[in-house]
């Protein structure tokens, strides 16, 4: 009878999936709404590794999405109805940064896979997330017409910034949702209407508890909080730059890069940059730990940030587990969808969903 009780409990958890999945952070905020994970796709082997460990229940596919037949992701639903198809495309592609921008990229189709995938396991709801540029590409013209025909309803694709969903970050993006439930329609206006901007979060709240370390030391207890070894030069650098908040501009002429000093004082200027304690930080990248990379400098010590404190930025439990070299483990975390912005838009979007722990919004 326990054992009966057990299985009508396990298939009565609604189901999702997560195209693109990478470190997982959207599967883990699917989880804390309620949501069981039936499969991820990703054809990152970092991403796997890390991945696995915190989800062990789904089922992975390390393969490129083009090469997947829906089919055989289905298998893993196990007759389950899927609620949720989350889809988080390579955002690089729809970036103003990417100097291959509107130039034949080929990862910008990628976002269509999505169609495929719904149009074979039939999700309530599909969930986007990526840069705002997407938003006049093709690709997107495209994908609400695949959906129109598949037969799911949409509104404009709703802009926010993670810092008004708990992140300590200027990170803007895109959210689109497409369903067949008008309920969750209503539920995206009454996201759209409520998100306020007031009090964003902070570095210094992002980095409370952690140990002060310099370039080159570690946490004993914390592999991902180690600071770099800098380079002497490096370290000039960084110890001429103003505390909270200072930039490159403040260098004197000698320890100025070669390539920097031609070019007028707005180029680049986040390079070799501070973060400063009492605002959110910059966007992160997949260079987020190397400040030749951008405003990735820690507020006071002369060093880049850590693993951790970038984990902390991005909003990751600490108890998450990365696999991978430090260099993989910087990518995982740079291109992740910051967990507490999607933990709290899929609180507000499926509220109710059975087991979940934190389903009441923050917003």
């Amino acid at each position: 009878m326990a054992e009966n009780e057990r299985e009508e409990i396990v298939s009565t958890q609604p189901v999702a999936a997560d195209l693109f999945c990478g470190s997982g952070s959207v599967s883990a905020a699917l989880v804390a709404a309620g949501f069981e994970i039936a499969f991820a796709i990703d054809n990152d082997s970092s991403a796997k590794a890390t991945y696995e460990i915190n989800h062990p229940d789904a089922t992975f596919f390390k393969q490129d999405i083009r090469d997947l037949e829906a089919s055989v992701a289905m298998a893993a639903l196990n007759q389950r109805r899927l609620s949720v198809l989350a889809v988080c495309a390579p955002c690089q592609p729809f970036s103003s940064q990417n100097r291959r921008h509107g130039n034949g990229d080929d990862r910008e189709t990628l976002v269509l896979e999505a169609l495929r995938f719904a149009d074979a396991l039939d999700p309530e709801t599909i969930w986007f997330e990526n840069v705002p540029g997407i938003v006049r590409s093709e690709a997107a013209n495209s994908l609400r017409k695949g959906l129109s025909v598949l037969g799911y309803n949409f509104d404009e694709p709703l802009r926010l910034s993670a810092t008004d969903l708990g992140v300590p970050q200027k990170r803007i993006r895109s959210i689109f949702v497409a369903s067949k439930s008008t309920e969750i329609l209503g539920r995206v206006d009454s996201l759209r209407s409520n998100l306020t901007g007031e009090n964003p979060p902070t570095v210094r709240m992002a980095f409370s508890g952690l140990e002060p370390i310099g370039p080159g030391e570690g946490c004993m207890t914390d592999p991902l909080h180690r600071g770099r070894n800098h380079a002497a030069r490096t370290m000039e650098r960084l110890r001429a730059i103003p505390k909270d908040g200072g930039s490159r501009s403040a260098l004197p002429t000698e320890l100025q890069l070669a390539c920097h000093r031609k070019l007028p004082a707005n180029s680049f200027p986040d390079v070799y940059g501070r973060m400063s304690w009492d605002s959110p930080a910059p966007t992160l990248t997949t260079g987020c730990t190397d400040v030749t990379r951008g405003r990735f400098a820690h507020p006071e010590e002369d060093r880049a940030i850590t693993l951790r404190e970038a984990a902390r930025l991005q909003t990751f439990p600490d108890t998450y587990r990365f696999n991978g070299s430090r260099t993989e483990i910087a990518r995982l975390i740079g291109n992740a969808v910051p967990y507490e912005m999607a933990r709290q838009i899929f609180s507000h979007l499926f509220a109710g969903a059975s087991n979940a722990e934190n389903a009441t919004p923050k917003i």
